[in-house]
């Protein structure tokens, strides 16, 4: 009984496709514990007639039995894949109509609640989004079509680009897939064809198509396939993709492998039309501040009120003044830049930002970590020393927010390992001593406090 219970949480799959019998169908059962689904033996059977032999007929054909072959329960484990619980239905999700997308300072408030400074990038992402999604929604106002608002965002690492597109979505309900451009190479050699990207977002829409169809696409780290300078091979991975990428972003019918990253003769293929795809790039664009400042420092070099040449190299925000003209320089294309209307730039964090980044959003880290220790029954606070010596050793290692998650995992861990080993500690206050290395943190046990409260 208890091996049949465990062959129970198993399912066969697809030798070819390597789908599951849940996706794949029915399987057909072949000698030595093969498996192969109805997709692919036709595919199988195509290819060795041109075509002009039906799958249906072989199921007609008197010396041919499938059930004959190995039987199910011979098959061993290698060959089968664990199954996948079944999820609970979703509640019918409401279609999207021009009444239910929040208007851009609704958008941005909810995008406050998240994000903490980037005044600017949080409204044009709002306008941008807003407008692009009434344009789908109508098709065309008085038959004059509208453009879409496809975006490029340029901002110094750990400033929020990802987080922000993460939360418009969730804001919104689409379906988002977030790919990386170094992995995108030009077709025919190693790597991820340009549709892979919309592959992902086929499979973030659960595989339906027209769910997909109006999702977003954030493509990272897209100044990684600038033109390549000074170089006599071939350019597989700049100007080829970008040139690859053109008719994703303007909108074309692509066909998409579904469940795969590439194209090959055994996986489905489903067509997508990208034209009310929104397609949102960003990067970090690194040694473009060189570009920018060689601009500024010639537009203003001749005269009496000529700047001097080192105004700008103290400028932490010198991104915000970047324009198509440097990104052209920088090693993207025209074409690349005119599919990509809207550009900002989003600010530096600051030491003010990055505690407030620690204190203010919604899903903060220490709040995280406050809810964790709640559970123990014990208070976490945090001086104002604390907050600030915590931003200060982010600054210093340059990678923006993200360096504030690895600075509290390391002064966290004691805190997290010792606490339960003591049921009567109440409060724990983490103090700019404790941050620095020059202390230790304040606790308070749970009978002080209880005289406390009762006083």
């Amino acid at each position: 009984m208890d091996n049949d219970n465990k062959d129970d949480n198993y399912e066969k799959y697809c030798y070819l496709c390597r789908r599951p019998e849940s996706a794949a169908g029915k399987l057909i059962y072949m000698p030595n514990n093969i498996n192969i689904c109805q997709d692919c033996m036709q595919k199988t059977f195509d290819s060795f007639s041109g075509g002009g032999m039906q799958f249906i007929d072989l199921s007609n054909m008197p010396n041919l039995n499938f059930n004959q072959f190995t039987p199910v329960n011979d098959i061993p484990k290698s060959q089968k894949v664990k199954k996948k619980k079944e999820k609970e239905k979703k509640k019918e999700e409401p279609e999207m109509t021009l009444s239910s997308i929040p208007a851009p300072h609704e958008m941005k408030a909810m995008l406050d609640e998240y994000v903490v400074g980037q005044e600017h990038a949080k409204k044009v992402i709002s306008v941008a989004v807003y407008n692009h999604y009434k344009r789908v929604l109508t098709d065309t106002m008085d038959d004059i079509e509208i453009e879409k608002s496809n975006m490029l965002m340029v901002g110094p690492t750990g400033s929020g680009k990802t987080y922000l597109v993460k939360t418009i979505a969730r804001i919104l309900n689409v379906p988002l897939a977030i790919t990386d451009a170094t992995s995108l190479t030009e077709a025919g050699y190693i790597g991820d064809d340009v549709e892979s990207v919309l592959s992902k977002l086929l499979a973030a829409a659960d595989n339906d198509v027209e769910k997909a169809e109006r999702g977003i696409v954030f493509i990272d780290e897209i100044d990684k396939i600038a033109k390549k300078r000074n170089t006599n091979s071939r350019d597989v991975s700049g100007e080829a993709v970008q040139q690859g990428l053109l008719k994703l972003l303007e909108g074309a019918e692509v066909e998409v492998p579904v469940g795969a990253g590439s194209k090959n003769a055994m996986v489905p293929l489903a067509t997508i039309n990208t034209r009310n795809i929104l397609f949102i790039c960003g990067g970090a664009f690194p040694d473009i501040e060189d570009i920018i400042k060689a601009r500024l420092n010639k537009q203003s070099s001749i005269g009496f009120q000529a700047d001097l040449k080192d105004k700008y190299d103290k400028d932490d925000n010198i991104l915000l003044k970047v324009n198509v003209e440097d990104l052209r320089e920088f090693g993207m294309i025209p074409e690349f830049l005119g599919r990509l209307p809207i550009l900002y730039a989003l600010e530096a964090l600051d030491e003010d930002m990055l505690v407030n980044i620690l204190k203010e959003p919604k899903n903060a880290i220490l709040k995280q970590y406050q809810k964790l220790l709640s559970l123990d029954g014990v208070e976490l606070r945090f001086d104002d020393g604390a907050y600030h010596a915590i931003a200060r050793k982010a600054m210093e290692k340059k990678t923006g927010a993200r360096a504030l998650r690895a600075i509290i995992e390391e002064f966290m861990l004691d805190i997290m390992y010792q606490i339960p080993r003591d049921d009567n500690i109440g409060r724990v206050t983490i103090t700019r001593e404790y941050i620095e290395g020059t202390g230790g943190p304040l606790l308070e046990m749970r009978g002080v406090l209880a005289l406390e409260q009762e006083n």
